[in-house]
Formats: C-alpha cells, structure tokens, sequence
C-alpha cells in the first residue's frame, strides 16, 4: 500500500509539473519561433536522459546498445517534431482546448494498433472508440458552428504521439525502458538542433528565466513519471493523467482567460470516459491473454 501511494503521488506530482510546463510553453511559444523553444528544452532533456542512463545498470554503453536502432531514432523524431506543434498548438487554439483534443489519444492507439501491432480489437473497444469520436467531433465543433481549420494542428498532434506510443510498443518487445528514453532524448535532441539555429532569437531577460523554468520542469516532470511507473502499472496511471485536462483548464480560463462552452465540456467528458475504458479493457484483455499462456506453458 505504501508504494502504491508513492506511485499515485509521483504520477500526480508529475501531472502538476507538466501543467506548469505547458503553460510555460504557451507563453514562450506566443512571443517566439516554437521550434527554437523547443531546440533549449531538448538540450536539457539529453543532458537528463544521458545523467540517468550513466547511473543505470551497466551505465550509458548499455542504454545506448539498441537491437532496433532505426525504430528507435523514428521514435525520437516523431516526439521532437510533436512538441514543436504542441507548442505552436498551445500558442494558436489555448491549452484548455489542446488538452481536451489530446485526450482522444488513447482511442488513436486502439485504432492504430490493429494494422501497425496487428493486435485485434473486440466489440467494447469498437463501442467505446465510436464513442470517444463523437466527442472529437463536438470539441472540434466548440460553438456548435463550423469547423475551425486551426483545430487541425492538435488533432495532428494526437495522431503523431499515437504513433509515437505504437512504436514505443514495438521496441519495447525487445529494448529496456531506459533504452527507449535515452534515445529519445537524444534522437531528438540531434534532429532539432539541425533545424533550431535557423530560428534562434534573442530572448528577454525575463524569458531567459521562464526557459531555464521550462527546461526545470520539464526534466522534475519526467522523473516523477518515471518514479511512479516504479510502483504502478500503465492501467493504473492512464486515467490519472486525464487530470491534465483539468488542470490546463483551470490554468487556461484564470491565467489566460479562455473561455469553456458545453460543446467542448460535453465532448471532452465523453472522450475521457471512452479513453479510460479503452485503456481498462486492453489491460483486462493483456492479463487475460498472459493468463492464456502461462496455463499453455504449463500444460506443456
């Protein structure tokens, strides 16, 4: 019991964290190029990643020793490039809206992984992703009106860190979890550092410190992630992380006046309940399949 309330508090810590961050990443990303932003968190998100794989088992040689390198360095691309039009998505259509559209991101992985995983998906999961995209539908359709193409960029977002999870997935099957991160920090952090340059901007004073602050949370964020997963499971983290939802709507409607409506609430809380149940089946289904095999195993 004591390390699942450790784990709960990490993960909730984290969640707080990344809210800070992300409103951090809307200020800085409404005043300067998101791309150069993003190059200056990255660098501190390497020098994270390589500080805890040198304090790993077997240290930086075998974090860095990959059996899927070409995954792996797609898995750093795809997340770099999805910060940067999370960053220009917080700027353009507001955090409570970004965060609301975001949270269809587990129904994008249940769809995905059937033609990329090749894992099949029964008649609830179906339900409950049909569901989750009739709320999609009324977040894009916040005023009941017509469709804002603006709304496109966090709906691309989503896709793209689906397909992020989907490979994660995928090399999982053969990689450590410290493998991954590594190579995501630096993956990433090689890629936009070829581009960033070309958007390098003067910053003033006082967003030197908001940067230094982003660079702070965004490391403090993933390692309170990453203690939590030390003591619970993805099936018990992933509904806690719809409190981000929450959290970027306080921060959006107090700090930056956003505006909530009905649509967007209704949508929301519809994609978050189809979100949970997805997450919830796929685990009762995982067990159930282990379960399958190890009685195979010991029939054998």
């Amino acid at each position: 019991m004591q390390s699942k309330r450790n784990g709960y508090i990490f993960v909730f810590l984290a969640l707080v964290i990344f809210s800070i961050q992300d409103a951090i990443s809307k200020h800085l990303g409404s005043l300067y190029p998101p791309v150069f932003i993003t190059m200056i968190r990255y660098w501190a998100f390497a020098a994270f990643a390589i500080v805890l794989a040198c304090r790993s088992n077997g240290g930086f040689k075998a974090a860095i020793r990959t059996r899927k390198p070409k995954l792996q360095i797609l898995r750093g691309l795809l997340l770099v490039f999805q910060i940067v039009i999370v960053i220009v998505s917080f700027a353009r259509v507001g955090l409570a809206h970004s965060q609301a559209i975001f949270a269809a991101g587990p129904l994008f992985v249940a769809l995905l992984s059937m033609p990329l995983l090749g894992e099949r998906v029964g008649w609830r999961r179906w339900t409950a992703i049909i569901v989750g995209m009739l709320g999609v539908l009324l977040i894009l359709k916040p005023d009941g009106g017509t469709f804002e193409p603006v709304l496109l960029i966090p709906l691309g977002s989503a896709v793209l860190f689906a397909i992020y999870v989907i490979a994660t997935r995928l090399v999982s099957r053969d990689d450590s979890s410290m493998t991954s991160f590594l190579y995501t920090g630096l993956a990433g952090a090689v890629a936009i550092t070829l581009i960033g340059p070309f958007y390098w901007t003067t910053l003033a004073p006082v967003d030197w410190a908001w940067m230094i602050l982003l660079c702070i949370t965004g490391t403090s964020s993933h390692f309170c992630l990453i203690k939590g997963y030390e003591h619970l499971d993805a099936a018990e983290v992933q509904p806690l992380t719809y409190l981000q939802l929450v959290f970027a709507s306080v921060i959006g409607v107090s700090i930056f006046g956003e505006t909530l409506n009905l649509n967007m609430v209704a949508g929301s809380v519809i994609v978050v309940c189809a979100g949970i149940f997805t997450v919830w089946r796929e685990h009762v289904v995982s067990r159930r399949n282990a379960k399958a095999a190890d009685k195979g195993m010991l029939g054998d």
